[in-house]
């Protein structure tokens, strides 16, 4: 049976309904990737999974006793607990007395004075009768896999430690299957490739919604697109689903196209008169309101934006001189002695973890700050514009149109007059769009609001700090168009790793002292070219725990000869294994594999779970034992 069974789901207040007409089945085991134009309503169908809205029509079913968890996109800004707080949430009210408790019992150990267990009579009669003890050991175990300091205050953590808190959030129940909504949005590129590591190893089934196409490409088994309230799925991997849905897209052209013609002949009948009122032709007539009734019913497919960028005069031939600049904060060196000459229609990408200064260096070379040390010169007939990834240039109380014209009705775009509202709709803003606030807009009509607002203005150089965030996959592939037809500087920041390889020619990366060097290519040439990692990237908590250790005073225990060859023959076991289990995903996505005997089936994916149990029992011991050896070398 299932775990989750939507049957002819319709929801939406307004006409056409956001949801209309869904059906779908979620499998133990799938990880599923749903995709869709911004405000389609996949948020939506969520919430109808979860349960936490019902459907105006049809039903969705959960089967008994499973666990559902979700991660929201939204990060609460305002909550004040601590990451061990926000885990715990997960259980309730339980969770909830658990972190009081965990309170009490910190201030206590403080307050020599107090009381020797500092938990009041109520909460402790309360946490045994709900065997809420063993909780503890179920938020310890996730915060320390996750790599999280659960008596860090969320409210101070950077945005990407924040998503990670709700990930631990959503994992900590051990649920059946786990919703994620945008889990990359705000996390830096090795974040999100160790969220990729620990998903295919930890997490078994999963529904996420994701515009970052290499994410989906790595996890998802199967592809569902929301699309004019209906659901279109297939068991393939992205690739293949994209080939798929533009053939389906060019079959619903052909069939429109041929049905609006046969309705013209139609009307052009019926415009006949008497003959067309004759009994023997009622028939006909009736055919005809039907197809007036079915013609109205259809939901066209969404339009495409149309960007245009503005482009100024020629810059100079060299754009951006900088030597030997350095910056520190609060005592931190940020930018280490770097240097670099950007040249006229070089595409540079910048990428590092979160917090290690991209957006300083960004404004550094824009000269808006001062660098502590070196200097930077600016070429001739620069003219920049700068996107802003926290979109300070947006007056939130002003409407969209306001936003762009400053009052005005009419553009200059390119040398043409052009109407406010008629620009916008080429980023896919409405009339009525075009007078709401932009306080209540969603993220991607705010990026999209921020392109049409830079875009105006003529440049030869384009700053760009996180342009892609909530940009649904057809905008960012005609962004990546227009970037990549730019024939002047651009400057980039960025965690979109797809974006990066099909935009930029060169890439500055940083390193976690501060030092930048500077590749050929987009981020794929940069995994060839750079330095070879000394370790495997190791959560926060962890790396920092492993440095503050203090040496042991007794002999390190040494690897016996067995253990020696079994840890020289692991990485070729698990590549094996590896290999199997993408054997077995690329047969199970092929839809004539769910036409074959139900045994067979049943065996693969019993198979393909068993694998999955026997990479991560490999990891664990591989990890084991180089624990051993790297102790041994060090004592």
């Amino acid at each position: 049976m299932a775990l989750i069974t939507v049957k002819n789901a319709r929801w939406g207040i307004d006409a056409p309904p956001l949801i209309d007409g869904v059906d779908l089945q979620i499998e133990k085991g799938e990880r599923i990737g749903l995709i869709g134009r911004n405000g389609v309503g996949k948020t939506t169908l969520f919430r109808l999974i979860t349960g936490e809205i019902r459907p105006d029509a049809g039903e969705s079913i959960r089967q008994q006793g499973i666990v559902v968890s979700a991660m929201d996109q939204d990060v609460p800004e305002a909550f004040a607990g601590t990451v061990f707080d926000v885990t715990a949430s997960a259980f309730g009210q339980k969770g909830r007395d658990l972190a009081e408790h965990r309170k009490i019992a910190g201030a206590s150990q403080k307050d020599r004075t107090g009381p020797s267990n500092g938990k009041p009579e109520r909460l402790q009669h309360r946490l045994n009768k709900e065997d809420a003890w063993e909780l503890l050991p179920e938020i310890d175990s996730i915060l320390s896999r996750i790599g999280l300091d659960p008596d860090a205050r969320f409210k101070n953590l950077s945005a990407g430690v924040k998503r990670r808190t709700l990930f631990a959030k959503a994992l900590v129940t051990n649920p059946d299957l786990l919703l994620l909504d945008e889990p990359t949005n705000h996390l830096d590129i090795d974040t999100i490739v160790w969220m990729e590591d620990f998903i295919l190893r930890h997490v078994k089934t999963l529904l996420f919604i994701t515009h970052d196409r290499e994410f989906l490409k790595r996890i998802a088994t199967r592809i569902m697109e929301l699309d004019r309230g209906r659901i279109y799925s297939h068991q393939c991997n992205y690739e293949t689903f994209m080939e798929r849905r533009r053939a389906d897209l060019e079959a619903e052209e052909k069939q429109n196209a041929r049905f609006d013609k046969t309705l013209s002949q139609e009307e052009a009948w019926i415009r006949q008169g008497v003959k067309a009122r004759r009994t023997r032709n009622e028939g006909r007539v009736r055919k005809l309101k039907e197809m007036r009734e079915e013609r109205r019913r259809r939901r066209q497919q969404p339009g495409n934006a149309s960007m245009r960028l503005q482009q100024s005069e020629k810059s100079g031939k060299i754009v951006i001189e900088a030597k030997n600049v350095s910056f520190s904060y609060e005592g931190k060196r940020i930018i280490d002695r770097f240097s670099t000459t950007v040249m006229r229609g070089d595409k540079l990408g910048v990428i590092g973890p979160n917090g290690v200064g991209k957006t300083t260096l960004l404004k550094i070379l824009l000269k808006e700050i001062a660098p502590s040390e070196g200097e930077v010169r600016h070429g001739a007939d620069l003219t920049p514009v700068y996107f802003d990834q926290l979109r300070t240039a947006l007056d939130e109380e002003k409407t969209v149109q306001e936003n762009i014209a400053d009052g005005n009705d009419f553009l200059t775009i390119n040398g043409q007059r052009r109407h406010v509202i008629s620009y916008l709709k080429d980023f896919l803003f409405t009339p009525e769009r075009c007078r709401t606030p932009v306080y209540i807009l969603s993220g991607g009509e705010k990026n999209r609001l921020l392109l049409a607002r830079l875009f105006v203005k003529p440049s030869n150089l384009l700053i760009l700090d996180e342009p892609t965030n909530d940009l649904d996959a057809e905008t960012l592939e005609l962004l990546e168009e227009l970037l990549f037809d730019f024939p002047h500087t651009i400057l980039l920041v960025s965690h979109d790793r797809a974006f990066l390889n099909n935009v930029v020619t060169g890439t500055i990366a940083f390193d976690d002292k501060g030092g930048l060097t500077e590749y050929a290519g987009g981020y794929d040439d940069w995994l060839i070219q750079r330095p070879e990692p000394q370790s495997p990237p190791v959560p926060e908590k962890k790396a920092s725990a492993k440095k503050s250790r203090k040496p042991e005073s007794k002999k390190p225990r040494k690897l016996s000869f067995k253990e020696t060859l079994e840890l020289r023959d692991l990485p070729g076991k698990i590549e094996v294994l590896e290999s199997e289990r993408e054997t077995l995903a690329a047969a199970m996505a092929d839809p004539k594999f769910y036409k074959t005997e139900k045994t067979e089936i049943a065996a693969v994916k019993e198979r393909f779970e068993g694998l999955e149990q026997e990479i991560e029992t490999a990891y664990g011991r591989w990890e084991a034992l180089e624990t051993i050896r790297e102790g041994e070398s060090s004592g």
